[in-house]
């Protein structure tokens, strides 16, 4: 059995010899000469012809078999790195031909070593040590060659796969096989003779793959990937680590004598545990990256990744665990690798607000984040800032914008603020945490977080638009059914107009006026369900701001409840309000309302507070019922038509907070599932109980200006 594989190795051989030459002389006859991959392949058949034919006369162990394997190589890889520049049309980053140098690097290498080895046969130890060199110089192309036909094949379009898939398919066998001959001899000490054999048959199956990618595609053309090339120069990386490794251990295999075995056990932990400490460790990745993305390529950013990438984060289907708010945070954030950010929003009077927090620990967050003179600063300017630069200013006393919010300057969590400007208005800003790697930013950085925060500022006001649109919608549906309930009214009013008329003539009738009775409480009945179905809804600003007696305006509020359910009284006794009357009659009315339905049963009392503090007064509905979410308080509560009652129309809600504005108030709430909700209602001291609240030194500074 073991001479059959001799006859397999020369024939073989000899086979993949005729074969590769009679595919580089058709394609000559068929003048392939015109595209430089078909002259390059031209080549590389002639090359991996003659390689096949030295190890058929000379041996697959010979020097010259060595020499031409290692020439064949070179032309393939000559091959790869002409289709890979096939495509002009991309500027092409140093790193792709750093690589092919490596390689190239690791061919010459081979030349001196094999030619060393060929010198000092004589020398056993040497000629040991400089064999298992070359087997692992030879081991580690291999990969590499592997590394950069996976990667060539990858960042083809999908058009030129078609072509490029059989000769890279036959590369990926060829170096394959090399990968595990080389492999067996360095771990068996010695040539794996029927591996050697075989590698004949293995060269024959490459000329068809060559033949009918020849004849069945035209020209091939690949585009150059950045994220593939990044990922080639790490498993190049990964591949040189092993090299020095390897021949670390050998050289000091040579020099160390009878500590060989101690140096080399010794000097691989030491290695492997470095290895282990820094490349699971996301500094220190995050810093390599940044290392290569600053000395390999032109640009910091592949853009296009990157937009795909931005696109596809804030495109998530509604389903997803993360809001769309928290989405815009992170499609910026993931930009420059921060982990966490704050979306702050623009209101109705113009300040920005808290909108959303992502992976961002709890903090204080001022009401109006950003005040209305910052926010023409952000939007004239469109000024990024680094607020890191801001604190250093600080700490050297020197001046700084009084347009940067203090809270944002003592957030030491807080990097960068990017503005949200959306044609010529700000919409939010963007206030990015500190990536892993902390790191100044560049030109590059700030015109990326421009422009992708100028798309993400018209996602937000299309999602705005899309909100105002839903709840027009949702108006002209309430209208729709305004209108219904109009003609109900309508049908009630002829029903008892033709009563009234009638009561003229027959009103002396005892049977008259028995089913007139019954007709009025019919009428009644239908009105007050009418009624019950439609929010007492009422648009626009209060119209008769006043002094208010809020003690006499609670005791007249509590006592049309307090029949249906017990209201607990607690307030000064003299305590006066600005306000519309009306108005504050009609959102505590709602509120106490809410407050009831939400009770679990009808002996919990519903607290109805009220009390100075300052230059406002506040007043206070506290109930002990269901609560609400965090969730449904932040989108839902205030937004017309949400509501958590049965058949309620939402609307209550969002009155009450529009009447209170209009009286230069505040409406606020707090609650929790399952505990209770407190309503604050807080609005501007009549100017004699602003002075009688004040302190003796506030009384003095004002009775002096």
């Amino acid at each position: 059995m073991a001479d059959i594989f001799p006859f397999i190795g020369t024939f073989g051989h000899l086979l993949a010899a005729a074969l590769n030459g009679a595919l580089a002389i058709w394609m000559l006859q068929k003048a392939y000469l015109r595209q430089p991959t078909h002259k390059a392949m031209i080549l590389a058949l002639v090359l991996t012809s003659a390689w096949a034919l030295t190890c058929s006369w000379e041996g697959p162990l010979s020097l010259l078999a060595y020499f031409m394997e290692t020439v064949r190589n070179g032309a393939l890889l000559l091959f790869m790195y002409i289709l890979l520049r096939s495509d002009e049309s991309h500027e092409q980053p140093p790193t792709v031909s750093i690589l092919y140098l490596v390689m190239c690097a690791i061919l010459l290498l081979q030349f001196f070593v094999d030619a060393i080895a060929v010198n000092m046969a004589s020398l056993a130890a040497q000629y040991s040590f400089l064999f298992f060199t070359s087997t692992i110089l030879r081991m580690i192309f291999a990969v590499g060659a592997l590394v950069l036909v996976h990667n060539l094949y990858s960042v083809a379009s999908p058009q030129a796969r078609m072509a490029i898939r059989l000769p890279m398919s036959g590369l990926a066998v060829l170096w394959f096989f090399d990968l595990n001959l080389y492999t067996i001899t360095y771990l068996s000490n010695a040539p794996s003779y029927e591996l050697l054999a075989m590698r004949g048959i293995i060269a024959i199956f490459l000329t068809p793959l060559f033949a009918l990618a020849v004849r069945s595609h035209g020209e091939l053309k690949v585009q150059l990937s950045r994220s593939i090339a990044f990922h080639s120069f790490s498993l190049v990386a990964i591949g040189f680590y092993l090299v020095v490794m390897v021949m670390a251990v050998q050289i000091l295999s040579f020099f160390a004598g009878e500590y060989a075995q101690l140096t080399q056990v010794s000097f691989i932990f030491g290695t492997s545990l470095a290895a282990l400490v820094l490349l699971p460790s996301n500094s220190f990745r995050a810093w390599f990256k940044v290392k290569i993305a600053k000395h390999f390529f032109q640009h910091r950013y592949d853009y296009r990744a990157e937009w795909i990438r931005f696109a596809d984060t804030i495109g998530q289907d509604e389903g997803e665990d993360i809001s769309f708010h928290s989405r815009v945070v992170k499609a910026v954030a993931d930009i420059t690798d921060s982990k966490s950010g704050l979306l702050l929003t623009s209101e109705s009077g113009g300040y920005l607000s808290l909108q959303e927090r992502w992976n961002w620990p709890a903090a204080d967050v001022p009401a109006i984040a950003i005040d209305n003179d910052a926010v023409t600063f952000f939007q004239d300017s469109g000024y990024i800032a680094e607020l890191d630069s801001l604190r250093e200013a600080v700490a050297s006393d020197k001046q700084v914008s009084d347009n940067i919010p203090s809270w944002l300057v003592e957030e030491s969590r807080a990097w960068i603020v990017v503005p949200l400007v959306h044609y010529a208005q700000l919409v939010g800003l963007l206030v990015l945490g500190r990536p892993t790697i902390n790191r100044s930013l560049d030109w590059e950085d700030l015109d990326m977080l421009r422009v992708a925060g100028r798309q993400a500022a018209s996602y937000l006001a299309e999602e705005r638009g899309q909100s105002a649109l839903a709840e027009a919608q949702q108006f002209e549906d309430f209208n729709r059914r305004f209108a219904f309930v109009m003609h109900d009214i309508k049908n009630t009013v002829s029903q008892l107009s033709v009563m009234s008329r009638n009561a003229q003539k027959h009103i002396e009738k005892p049977a008259f006026r028995a089913d007139m009775l019954e007709t009025l409480q019919g009428a009644v009945d239908k009105l007050n369900e009418t009624l019950s179905r439609l929010s007492n809804y009422r648009q626009g600003a209060a119209s008769n701001v006043a002094p208010i007696d809020v003690s006499k305006l609670v005791t007249n509020v509590a006592a049309q409840k307090t029949p249906s359910h017990p209201i607990n009284i607690i307030g000064a006794d003299n305590l006066t309000v600005m306000g519309d009357a009306v108005s504050l009659e009609q959102v505590l009315l709602h509120l106490l309302q809410n407050a009831i339905d939400a009770s679990k049963n009808d002996t919990d009392s519903v607290i109805l507070q009220w009390y100075g503090k300052g230059d406002k007064g506040y007043l206070e509905v506290a109930d002990q019922g269901t609560g609400m979410s965090a969730e449904f308080v932040r989108n839902k509560l205030f937004k017309p038509f949400s509501s958590q009652k049965d058949g309620g129309f939402g609307i209550g809600a969002f009155e009450a907070k529009a009447l209170v504005m209009a009286m230069g108030g505040m409406l606020e709430v707090e609650s929790r599932e399952d505990v209770g909700t407190r309503m604050i209602i807080s609005l501007p001291l009549a100017p004699e109980d602003q002075y009688q609240l004040m302190n003796d030194d506030q009384k003095e500074a004002l009775e002096k200006a």
